[in-house]
Parts: structure tokens; sequence; C-alpha cells
């Protein structure tokens, strides 16, 4: 699933191709918003929190999660798309460029006032302007006996780390993904951490991992093979998508 930075760096593109544009045309292949026309609408702007991202005109707020396989795309006018047309679930275009949400997880519609009620139960948005590293210590605090690798992927503690960063972090942090909140020799440090980790992905790309995707290949510290093991909940993931990586020497378990 894509992670915090690479919605950041979406919207990055979509701000440039549509914000202060009119639409000439929008296509919302959703049937619940199939008859919306906001042509002649201005876009005033396109911003995230976490892993969620808006399109915002005077009134609306076009709000869409990548889920598993979304995908936004940015083409000059008049230009083929290079996916397939109906993998396309919203298509915003200008005078001058289209913007295509492609197997977009999740589309819908708010007025702008309430577009607060999407992200009001997450954590401190990692890539926010107010982020808040206190209140996120406190969410995580709140249950101690979870291990760090369940805590972090919870978008109600931290708005913005998904698989692979939590496996970074916890790399970086040379903690064992199972180990209790609480035993976490310090937590502050590791929040922090998490913060510097998105914020360098989101500002400095690409991002080069150290321990995610690694499995049974050396660790760039002491040379141990990294391997990758399921958490709790996630027996019902695939190793593919909810395997967490990690040192078995740098990060020894808390057992």
């Amino acid at each position: 699933m894509p992670e915090g930075d690479t919605v950041f760096l979406t919207a990055q593109r979509l701000r440039k191709a549509l914000a202060g544009k009119t639409l000439t045309r929008s296509d919302f292949r959703v049937p619940k918003y199939a008859t919306l026309d906001l042509r002649g609408q201005q876009v005033e702007g396109v911003g995230t929190y976490g892993k969620h991202l808006f399109v915002r005109t005077p009134e609306l707020s076009i709000h869409t999660h990548l889920k598993m396989e979304g995908e936004w795309r940015v083409y000059p006018s008049g230009q083929r798309w290079t996916k397939p047309g109906f993998t396309a679930r919203l298509v915003l275009a200008t005078a001058e460029s289209e913007a295509v949400g492609f197997s977009l997880g999740l589309v819908e519609v708010l007025r702008l006032p309430d577009e607060h009620t999407v992200t009001d139960h997450l954590g401190p948005d990692l890539l926010g302007p107010n982020w808040d590293a206190a209140e996120a210590i406190r969410r995580l605090e709140r249950h101690p006996d979870l291990p760090i690798g369940l805590a972090l992927l919870d978008q109600r503690n931290l708005a913005g780390i998904g698989n692979i960063y939590r496996s970074e972090i916890c790399f970086l942090r040379r903690v064992h993904p199972a180990t209790p909140v609480h035993a976490i020799p310090d937590l502050p440090a590791l929040v922090d951490e998490a913060h510097r980790v998105l914020m360098k992905a989101a500002h400095e790309p690409p991002w080069r991992a150290l321990a995610y995707g690694r499995q049974r290949r050396p660790c760039r510290r002491c040379g141990t093979n990294l391997v990758v093991h399921l958490l709790g909940d996630d027996s019902t993931a695939t190793r593919a998508d909810r395997g967490i990586y990690f040192c078995p020497r740098c990060q020894p378990s808390p057992n």
C-alpha cells in the first residue's frame, strides 16, 4: 500500500497540474457520483493528511485514498493514457492537462466544512505542518502491550506509516518489531525517527531501503541475513504485504 510520502508527492504533482485552474471536465466513474459535474469549478488547492488526499474547490473536497493499487497520473491534454482506461475511477481535466486516478481504493465527495470528519480519528500527520510528537507518543502509550510493529501501522497513532517505514524505523532504532510499546527504551526518540524518515522520503526521494524487502540479504550494519516475519493480527495477511523485515542480531527478540 502506498505510504504517506507517496501520497505527499502525488499531491505535489496534482497541485502543479490543478491548483488555481478551472476544471473543463470531471468524470467520476463511481456510481454514487456518476452524475456529478464540476465543470467551471476552480481547484483551490490539493492537500494530504497521512494517506488521504484531498482536491478542493470552493465548496467541495474530493477525497481519495490509494489503498493497495491506486495511482494518480497527470497527462498533457489530449495525450493517450498509459494505463487501461477501464481502471480509471476519476478524471479531472483543465485546458492544459488531465489528472487521472487509476484503481483508486476510495473516491468520495464531501462538503468542504465536513472534510475534517475523514481525519478526526487519525493520529498526528507525520508530514503535516502541525506535526505533534507529544500527541503521537500519548497515543502510542494508550496501548502499552501492543507490539511496536503493529502500533506504528495503526493510523490512529501516527498518520502516514505503512509496512515499508515501520520496518525501516524499527531497524534504525535497533528495536525488534515484537517489542511492546512499554518496553521501547526511548519512545520519544523512536517517534522522532519516524518523523525524520518520512520527511526525508517525502523531500529527498528516492528512499533507499535499509531493511524492507531485503530478507536473506546481509544487514548493512552487522552482515547477518535479514528475515521477514508476520506479527500478531497480521497473520491473515500475506507475507508480501504485511511481513516486517528486521535483523535478528541488531534487533534481538524481546523474549
